[in-house]
């Protein structure tokens, strides 16, 4: 069983009047300590200690239970003492040779815990690229261990991200410097320790210190939350910086459900309205497309993905699109001579998410991650529903169905070509 120390028994003299320990803050839609946990449950921790003071006892103790995991309390009298005294408490909760130490204000993303579980000693970001490197501790490492650790040190090659695998010989040198000083510091356990150092750069990671830190950690979790290998060039351009502008201001009020369920609100009603005014609609479907990624960007920085909400998430998309394109083409009243250009742009939309869909269950990855060429052909649905746009303010119908019948199955063409030739002989 692999058990965690959370050191959450900091005094918190940096967050002005809030009432609620740091650990508890929310960010991106999830407390601190809730995020760590469930970042750590799945990478291989099954057993968690906490670390805190007096003060923050209850309101920790009550919510932690409220997650669910096997935990043991334990409280240090003197939080004055620094984290490094905090960690010498735990001591007697830890029975495994080897085990984690994380900072309950610390925020870590989920890539960064999976290569920081699998290091030794201190974990050191070379970068350190969003969080404050004037008020981050430096860190020089020199063959492989930590020779010097500071946030006033000259000479360094890194950072310290609070993230820790270690050996119960720790405990000693934890010892040691609790029995000769008042205060006891990681830093000061890390160096005289010479404890191991592992580089995980390039990772989100910051601490919490004040109200801006949560800002700034709210900005970052969800532009690192946006999923862009299947993104067109107007969602890069355009739909991508409308929806984290949205997400981040929504995310800790709006669940992921009731956003996907909002954009498909509105592109039923732009469909609704292109029954009477083509124009008007393909701003509103355009709009929709716009926010289409909130729920997704929601999910992902609140740890809240599930399988069903990105079936779900699919579903309404391609419902949505054959909905707008059966009003243009009741508007549009065509002759018979046209219909099968009608019939073979609604196909063709249909189909082009149907084959990467169908990729993903038949083999259990995203088609854009392992054939790169898809990538870069034309006609995704963001690309679409901005042409579809144009077009429609434009007064050109027709020629909106001849170009979506052509582009799309064109496109399905190719990926059938491009999956044959990368799994056609597996």
């Amino acid at each position: 069983m692999r058990t965690a120390v959370v050191l959450c028994a900091g005094l918190a003299k940096r967050m002005g009047n809030s009432e609620t320990p740091k650990p508890l803050l929310k960010v991106a839609g999830r407390e601190i300590l809730s995020r760590t946990v469930e970042l750590l449950k799945r990478n291989g921790v099954e057993r968690f200690v906490f670390v805190v003071n007096p003060k923050n006892k209850e309101k920790i103790e009550s919510f932690v239970r409220s997650l669910g995991v096997d935990f043991s309390i334990v409280v240090n009298e003197s939080p004055e003492r620094e984290n490094g005294y905090s960690l010498y408490l735990a001591k007697e909760e830890v029975k495994e040779k080897e085990f984690l130490l994380v900072m309950g204000d610390h925020i870590y993303s989920e890539e960064f815990v999976k290569k920081a579980v699998k290091g030794k000693g201190l974990i050191v970001d070379e970068l350190a690229l969003y969080t404050d490197k004037e008020e981050a501790t430096k860190v020089l490492c020199q063959k492989g261990r930590v020779k010097d650790i500071g946030k006033d040190i000259k000479e360094f090659n890194g950072y310290d991200t609070g993230f820790f695998v270690l050996s119960r010989s720790v405990f000693n040198v934890a010892e040691k410097i609790a029995k000769e000083k008042e205060k006891v510091t990681m830093s000061e356990i890390a160096k005289r320790g010479r404890i191991r150092c592992t580089f995980v750069s390039g990772e989100f990671w910051t601490d919490v210190d004040t109200e801006e830190d949560l800002k700034r950690a709210r900005r970052e979790i969800i532009r690192s939350s946006v999923k862009g290998i299947g993104d067109g060039l107007v969602s890069r351009l355009i739909n991508r910086k409308v929806s984290m502008w949205i997400s981040e201001r929504v995310v800790e009020k709006v669940t992921p459900m009731q956003a996907t369920l909002f954009t498909f609100a509105v592109g039923v009603f732009s469909a609704i309205v292109a029954l009477f005014s083509p124009a008007l609609g393909s701003v509103l479907y355009q709009i929709s497309s716009m926010v289409d990624g909130v729920d997704g960007e929601i999910a992902r920085a609140s740890l809240r993905t599930t399988k069903f909400g990105g079936w779900l998430d699919s579903v309404l998309d391609r419902f949505v699109d054959f909905s707008f394109l059966s009003a243009l083409a009741l508007w549009l009243k065509p002759d018979q001579s046209f219909l099968p250009w009608v019939f073979l742009a609604l196909f063709g939309t249909l189909m082009v998410s149907y084959t990467t869909e169908r990729f993903k269950g038949a083999y259990f990855e995203d088609a854009y991650e392992v054939i790169k060429p898809l990538r870069f052909l034309p006609g995704k649905r963001d690309e679409r529903v901005f042409l579809i746009m144009v077009f429609c303010l434009l007064g050109w119908i027709k020629a909106l169905f001849v170009i979506l019948a052509l582009l799309t199955n064109v496109r399905v063409i190719l990926t059938l070509y491009l999956v044959w030739k990368e799994r056609g002989d597996r």
